[in-house]
């Protein structure tokens, strides 16, 4: 074999162990859920509410199936620690400025998703992702708390709420009393956990440097 050769295929080792990593099982769906988040925010753009919220379901469904598979099958990898949760905040956030925009153009459905509700989910975001890069390049543990997730899984029903309010709004202008409430109910839960996990977070920060 020339040296050629050896070289070659030296190189090209590295660039198939990271295509394995990078298309495995569960960042194909991870990378699934960010197309889909794209193809929703089209759709959300255009009004088609009743897409958007079908197409919101299987992104937010496919959080929960990428982490089962990783694992499952022991493919949990660092893409996939970066990846996922850039997913989810891209989909959370994006999803949440697109309807503050709606609460401009759809009258009726203003008292649902205030502006300032977005700019404390999207400071908050922006501020835990800072906190984890800094805390983990320092090697202390950030791992997700309780109360994050479950602050996911209120923002998820949130946005969903009111994509259902936008496609009722879209077909009648009366929405039924018991899934505003629902909503509005949802949206408010999610704040108030968005705030106290931040705060969680910056404690976790906290008591990670005092030991450092």
């Amino acid at each position: 074999m020339s040296v050629e050769t050896k070289n070659a295929t030296s190189s090209s080792l590295p660039r198939e162990e990271l295509s394995k990593v990078a298309f495995n099982l569960p960042n194909q769906l991870t990378w699934a859920r960010l197309i889909l988040a794209v193809i929703m925010f089209v759709a959300m753009g255009l009004q088609w509410y009743v897409t958007s919220f079908v197409l919101f379901v299987i992104a937010a469904g496919t959080d929960w199936l990428d982490g089962y598979f990783a694992r499952k099958y022991d493919q949990v990898t660092t893409l996939g620690r970066i990846l996922d949760p850039f997913a989810d905040k891209f989909i959370i956030c994006g999803a949440f400025i697109y309807l503050a925009a709606a609460g401009i153009l759809q009258p009726g459905f203003h008292g649902y998703m205030p502006a300032w509700v977005v700019v404390v989910i999207v400071g908050r975001e922006l501020l835990v992702t800072a906190l984890r890069g800094f805390m983990e390049q320092h090697g202390v543990d950030f791992s997700a708390k309780m109360a994050g997730k479950l602050k996911m899984v209120l923002q998820c029903l949130a946005a969903g709420g009111c994509l259902v309010v936008l496609a009722i709004l879209g077909n009648q202008s009366q929405v039924p009393a018991w899934v505003e409430w629902t909503t509005k109910l949802s949206v408010w839960a999610a704040i108030v956990l968005t705030i106290y996990s931040g705060l969680e977070y910056i404690l976790a920060v906290g008591k990670g440097l005092q030991r450092k």
